[in-house]
């Protein structure tokens, strides 16, 4: 090689690889401090991409399973207020069975009319109350949810990313979605639950409407052998509207809240799979990412040593290289 003064190509050389190293020094420090090795879409493109991708959907899985969650907590507070109310129509159950037993005076029928009248609004205000979320769960149409209810459990608009939970299990869960369509059905006698009512003292609609006063009083009047009429309680003696009669009602409206929560239960089931299986999706997901964007720290720690080594060199051969066209003074 020529020697020359006014071109250095050694110095050039070493300015190069000087740079270079610097470079990967600066990329081993920042993969360090960063803990990815994938910053920037230039140091991977592709993985750049992919890493962007799958970290969207990590985010959708996480409020996927925010929704799931929250869907579960809806049906659980459904399906505890109708294990409550079934509590209480259980109750009137075992009311009515003691007031047919005609071992009781006019006295202790209208106590055990009161407890019954208790527990049918007791029933009337759960269900009015039973909301979620600003949400009424158990008014049925009136107010609440009138369509099938879907729970978005995954990430993206498909049939297979959500839960459908029927309307049916949001319909009337007070005396009158209750009873609903009963008004002619016939107890055991042949007679039915409106002929019933009426005789004991309701109106002639008390069978589909029976929150207020009059109808809920003519229910408990039915229940315990009681008519009522001219603001009179009196032992319904035909019998047109006995006790026994309406145990056959009441163990209708017992076999609907337990099919309804039948149903709740298969629901929260099927959202406590969702649940899980987010979580496998989540953690497979991450695993993935680590592997794509993470930094090994003990390779990253090698580089750069490497690095501030050549830097180090590069930068002493540097000077020497810049001395070298002092070497043409010698010459002269």
């Amino acid at each position: 090689m020529a020697l020359t003064i006014n071109t250095n190509l050694s110095s050039m050389i070493v300015q190069r690889n000087l740079a270079k190293s610097t470079n990967q020094l600066n990329n081993a420090i920042e993969r360090m401090t960063t803990g990815y090795k994938i910053n920037h879409a230039a140091d991977n493109a592709a993985g750049y991409s992919i890493a962007k991708n799958w970290e969207a959907q990590l985010g959708s899985l996480d409020v996927a399973a925010d929704n799931a969650a929250t869907g579960a907590d809806m049906l659980a507070t459904l399906e505890d207020n109708y294990s409550l109310i079934a509590s209480h129509v259980q109750r009137v159950r075992d009311l009515t069975e003691q007031a047919s037993n005609g071992t009781y005076g006019k006295d202790s029928l209208v106590a055990i009319k009161s407890e019954i009248t208790a527990r049918l609004e007791e029933i009337n205000r759960i269900a009015a109350n039973c909301e979620f979320n600003g949400v009424d769960l158990m008014t049925g149409t009136t107010g609440g949810i009138e369509s099938d209810l879907n729970i978005q459990v995954g990430i993206d608009g498909g049939v297979n990313s959500r839960i459908t939970l029927e309307s049916s299990l949001f319909d009337s869960g007070n005396m009158t979605g209750l009873f609903k369509d009963m008004g002619d059905k016939t107890a055991t006698d042949g007679k039915k639950l409106k002929e019933i009512l009426t005789a004991a003292g309701g109106s002639a609609t008390s069978h589909t409407n029976l929150t207020t006063e009059e109808n809920i009083r003519a229910f408990a009047c039915a229940c315990s052998g009681l008519t009522y009429a001219d603001s009179t309680y009196s032992i319904d003696s035909t019998p047109n509207c006995g006790a026994s009669q309406m145990l056959t009602f009441l163990d209708e409206a017992l076999n609907k809240i337990s099919e309804k929560v039948t149903k709740i239960g298969a629901g929260r089931n099927r959202i406590d799979s969702a649940i899980e299986s987010i979580a496998v999706q989540s953690e497979n997901i991450t695993s993935s990412l680590s592997t794509l964007r993470d930094a090994d720290v003990a390779k990253e720690s090698s580089n750069y040593i490497k690095a501030q080594i050549l830097q180090q060199a590069s930068a002493t051969l540097l000077a020497t290289a810049n001395q070298s066209p002092s070497i043409a003074l010698n010459l002269l």
